[in-house]
Order: structure tokens, then sequence, then C-alpha cells
């Protein structure tokens, strides 16, 4: 057995003072990794440091052509939020999918990309709308953020504290979704800027995590239609190949996930 010292710090100053006088401290937000990797003994952190109160990193807003999503907020209530629901309804919709209701109402934004599980939802959203990660200490555009499995370009001590996405003109969201975990065999995220640019991003197909998907975004730039992919042909190369599905199997499931997408973007 190990010993842990639980704290509830009040705000993010507070957090990161009682992180840095820990031995081998970690930030808890929804728990769903930190958790069971400790029941493990997988992790044994001297200190856990609860980010959940801080009323700060709680909350929804929609400003100009900006919706901030602050890292504490739980999924369910960004799919409930009437801010989300005007502002990016594919977002939205995107966070009613997570899990199931035990998972969304723990779960949070701030939590699900720090861990950047290779099959996680939130990711595939954060580069297809090219979002920003703001934390402590600096903001990070979503295409610097995610550098591969489980890894990301924050530093042990920073702390998440939002994420703004800019408003696009159409985006939808469509994931083919594990029956037990809910977690996406390949999800795809698709989304077209106020100027007409193209970004599209697929989550649960690739070896290396969340990755843009340029061929898939040219012909959406030249025809935003579910019929302009009919003809794109997605490699299956790198993509995953487990005992859920192959690598050319999930290559199928790209196509068939942004064609639903852009569907439901309309």
């Amino acid at each position: 057995m190990y010993e842990t010292t639980y704290h509830r710090p009040s705000t993010i100053d507070e957090a990161a003072a009682l992180f840095s006088k820990g031995k081998e401290a970690k930030y808890l937000a929804g728990g769903h990794t930190l958790i069971p990797v400790m029941k493990q003994r997988l992790a044994a952190p001297s200190d856990v440091i609860d980010l959940g109160k801080i009323k700060e990193l709680i909350g929804v807003e929609a400003s100009g052509d900006t919706l901030t999503i602050k890292a504490a907020t739980p999924h369910y209530d960004v799919a409930t939020s009437a801010a989300a629901q005007k502002a990016i309804p594919a977002l939205a919709y995107l966070a009613s999918l997570i899990g199931d209701p035990a998972v969304r109402y723990r779960g949070t934004i701030g939590g699900s990309i720090a861990n950047n599980d290779p099959a996680a939802d939130y990711p595939a959203a954060l580069l297809a709308l090219g979002a920003t990660v703001k934390t402590n200490k600096q903001s990070i555009s979503a295409d610097d953020f995610f550098k591969g499995l489980f890894t990301t370009a924050l530093a042990d001590a920073e702390i998440i504290t939002a994420v703004s996405f800019p408003i696009p003109a159409k985006a939808g969201y469509a994931k083919f979704a594990h029956p037990a975990s809910r977690f996406a065999l390949t999800g795809v995220f698709v989304a077209k800027t106020k100027s007409g640019d193209v970004r599209a991003a697929a989550t649960g197909a690739s070896q290396s995590g969340v990755m843009r998907l340029p061929a898939i975004e040219a012909a959406l730039k030249a025809n935003w239609t579910a019929s302009a992919l009919d003809s794109v042909a997605i490699s299956a190369n790198g993509l995953l190949s487990d005992i859920h599905g192959s690598a050319d199997y999930r290559a199928n499931l790209i196509k068939v996930m942004a064609q639903r997408a852009v569907m439901a973007a309309g």
C-alpha cells in the first residue's frame, strides 16, 4: 500500500503551488484515467491535486467569433450548453456521445485532451476547428498540442485552463463507437471556416493518435458535399489494426464517417 495526499485547491495558483511542493504530484480532472491506474498500482503519486472545484476553470461562453470552454467543464455541461449548441452544434453533439452518463457527468474537456487517448473524441474537434489550448503558462495551437499517443506539448506542472474554438460556418462529427466503451473505433470531425477553408481530423484510426485528413480537406474545399468524397482514397498505412478492426477497415470508416459528418453539418 502507498500513501497519497489529496488536495482540493480553490484557485489555479494554489493548485500550481501544491504541485510544485509535491515529490511526485499529479493533477486530477475527471479521474477516468488517473484513478484506474492508481488502483492497478501503475501510478503512485505523492499528491493528488483535484482541479474539479476551481470555479475559474468551469464554464462555457461565446464571445464574438469564439466559443470558449473552460478546462474543468464536464462533458454533460458542454452537451447541454445553450452557448455551445448555438455556436458549434457539432461540438455539443460530440460531447453528448462521450462514454455513458456517469462519464459525461464527471469527465472534463481538459482532462480528456491532457490525456490524449488515441480514441478520444475531443482531439478531433480541436484539430478540425483549429482550436487553441490555453494553460496557466501559454497558449498552444491544436496543431502543435497533440504530439502522439498519450503525449502533448504540456509541461509536467502546466494546467490547462480553457480551450478556445473559432466558430465555423459549418461543422459536423460522426463516429463509429465501440459498443462497450463508447470510444471511437473511428470518428471524424469536419469544419468549414467562415473564410471557406476546410479542416478535417480523425480519431481512433491512427497508430500515432489524432490526425488531419488532407485528402478529405481538399475534396471538401472544392465541393462541400458528401458525394465529393466518393472518389477519395484513404490509405491504410499507419492506421490501427487490432481485434476491433483492421487498418483497411478503419480506412473505409474514415471516409464513411467523414461523409456522415458532412451530411450532419449541412
